[in-house]
């Protein structure tokens, strides 16, 4: 087997491009693409990247065309190499993806690309993640409620500006770590002993506890479609949840796992894409590990992770 055989890619496999980095990427690829070297949009092109948005920062295998982002791969390399490659970079872009330097790049030319150890190559997946779901130890959806105050949020994605978010967040005294580190908008998460969703009462959502690997924001309504055709959680009505629905989940007090989130809640998803557009572009995230609002390109490096909510 061949390092592109187990990726699912047949003959010789494409070449890769050293030369990318994260940082020409939107203006390579986003829009209408940089026409000098992106020709078509059936085009594809191959770089690895450091994504340093959790720790430890991995070594990942991007495909790249006109509007289209998949990461293939992430790739075990040796600790100490990437860190080190970050740490030449300095404090990198908000996006948090940095280039490989010289010796990464050796080393995956003489272990990885040289087919001497496959072992250390982890083909992506962008279903959901296998992750088995623990206990919840919370009450289930035949305990007595508390006396509640029901609280609806916007529900319709929208474009939002960046001096908009101050006040969205003030709103509803939503937990931010920058923006307002002493909020804490209350919640009550339901069981609904199904190992795959929570009910929470005061906004009337229902959350997928898990969700997708990374997406670009196009595969993630395409994503978000095929749960509803197939009824996921006895519901078709799943959708990418709003600015204010995702910042709901965040708690000022980091769980076991690290995340501002209730330990429900699976860690594969450590930052989701929500339905809103940043107006004049991009997609805003919500970030659980920082418990931060960002705004980042929807198809650079990968998109970002879903966690679909739905009415109750």
């Amino acid at each position: 087997m061949s390092f592109w055989t187990k990726l699912g890619i047949s003959g010789p496999g494409p070449l890769i491009d050293w030369e990318i980095t994260p940082a020409a990427t939107y203006g390579l690829f986003e829009c209408r693409g940089d026409m000098t070297k992106v020709r078509s949009r059936a085009e594809r092109y191959y770089y690895f990247y450091i994504d340093n948005w959790q720790q430890p920062a991995t070594l990942c295998l991007m495909e790249r065309g006109m509007r289209h982002a998949r990461v293939l791969a992430r790739v075990a390399a040796p600790q100490e190499l990437i860190d080190s490659a970050v740490a030449e970079q300095g404090w990198a872009c908000k996006e948090q993806n940095y280039s490989i330097n010289r010796p990464l790049r050796q080393w995956l030319e003489e272990r990885v690309l040289a087919d001497k150890d496959l072992q250390l190559v982890l083909p992506a997946t962008v279903e959901e993640p296998s992750w088995l779901a623990p206990a919840t130890g919370l009450p289930g959806p035949d305990a007595p409620l508390p006396e509640l105050s029901r609280v609806v949020l916007r529900s319709r994605p929208a474009f939002i500006r960046e001096e908009e978010i101050n006040d969205l967040v003030l709103a509803h005294n939503f937990f931010e770590s920058r923006i307002n580190p002493s909020g804490n908008f209350s919640k009550y998460l339901i069981d609904n002993l199904d190992n795959r969703t929570v009910s929470e009462q005061v906004t009337g959502l229902v959350w997928q506890r898990a969700g997708s690997g990374l997406l670009s924001h196009r595969k993630a309504l395409a994503w978000c479609a095929e749960r509803n055709k197939a009824r996921f959680g006895n519901r078709d009505t799943w959708r990418l949840p709003t600015i204010e629905e995702a910042l709901s989940l965040l708690t000022p007090e980091k769980n076991e796992t690290g995340f501002y989130l209730h330990p429900c809640f699976s860690a594969e998803q450590g930052y989701i894409l929500t339905g809103d557009r940043r107006k004049p572009g991009g997609h805003w995230f919500v970030d659980f590990r920082q418990a931060t609002l960002f705004w980042a390109a929807g198809t650079t490096f990968g998109g970002g992770f879903v966690r679909l909510c739905a009415d109750s």
